[in-house]
């Protein structure tokens, strides 16, 4: 104690650490701030479809010709395709254009760009004709059975309704999804996405499964063009009968709808677009089926009356 007896005041304390404070709490608010500004915190991240390469053109009605059942035997070329039977048909049929009812959202979509992204890079193909034969096959992966057993054929599974049915007894021949099964390994499989199985290959993988669609369009002739090479990958997906025409003409129709209005989730198809594709390229198909089943029935009547002889 000073000889005076009194002792001197505190030293004030210093400013410098509160200071340092406010500015570091200053400085994280703004940098939140800037983050929740551009939707990275408390907002969600949207994730756009991928570019498409161009709008495609309505298709103009094919000019008319004599009908000849060559054509059929063109787009038969294809040997990676499978061939359900007429009765699966008309089943798949009847409900090719609405496999749903459910409202298919935004954020359920977003999980599919990045791969439909990856398909379209890596195999050429258009990701609308994807997209489409996606929506056909099973409504977006919303259809119930996607992830699991096989459909009401007991033949195909998966968001796109692969054959694994269709090989020869014994393993003699590769099924339809065993010859396109490793189709990716050829892309960068996306870091997150749904229904991630963890073996692979999977038909109910979605990566897995639409790269080897894209793959079994590319094989098929398809590209970046919503053309009539398009149709024909479409037709061949799906078999050679009347309804493949049909499921073709749906599926070449949503796509070029899809490439000059915007992709739209839910949106039905434009009757007047799928008349303009089937007038296209779905007829003449059509009526060389149907001739040559006219020939086949006048060939069977004849083998009748002969053996009645």
């Amino acid at each position: 104690m000073p000889a005076s007896g009194y002792a001197p005041p505190p030293a004030p304390p210093s400013e410098r650490g509160a200071w340092l404070l406010a500015c570091t709490i200053g400085a994280l608010g703004v940098a939140v701030l800037v983050l929740v500004l551009a939707g990275v915190i408390g907002g969600t991240h949207v994730v756009a479809p991928p570019a498409v390469p161009a709008s495609a053109p309505t298709p103009a009605p094919a000019a008319a010709a004599p009908v000849s059942t060559a054509g059929v035997v063109a787009r038969t070329r294809a040997a990676i395709v499978a061939h359900p039977s007429p009765a699966q048909q008309r089943m798949e049929a009847r409900s090719a254009i609405d496999a749903t009812q459910t409202h298919i959202s935004r954020a359920w979509m977003e999980g599919f760009y990045p791969i439909y992204a990856v398909t379209q890079s890596t195999f050429g193909v258009n990701w609308l004709l994807l997209a489409s034969i996606h929506r056909q096959e099973s409504a977006f992966s919303t259809a119930a059975g996607t992830y699991h057993g096989l459909n009401f054929a007991h033949c195909c599974g998966g968001p796109m309704q692969f054959n694994v049915t269709n090989g020869g007894t014994g393993g003699s021949a590769p099924s339809t999804w065993d010859l396109v099964a490793d189709s990716y390994i050829y892309g960068k499989r996306p870091v997150h996405y749904d229904h991630m199985t963890t073996k692979h290959p999977s038909i109910y993988d979605d990566f897995d499964a639409i790269m080897a669609a894209a793959h079994l369009l590319s094989a098929d002739g398809a590209g970046y063009t919503l053309n009539e090479s398009a149709w024909d990958a479409a037709y061949d997906y799906y078999g050679h009968d009347a309804a493949g025409v049909t499921y073709a003409d749906q599926v070449l129709a949503r796509a070029i709808d899809w490439s000059q209005q915007g992709f739209c989730i839910n949106c039905g198809i434009e009757p007047k677009m799928i008349e303009a594709v089937q007038a296209a390229y779905g007829a003449p198909v059509l009526a060389a089926l149907e001739a040559e089943e006219a020939k086949a029935q006048a060939a069977r009547r004849i083998k009748g009356r002969a053996a009645k002889r």
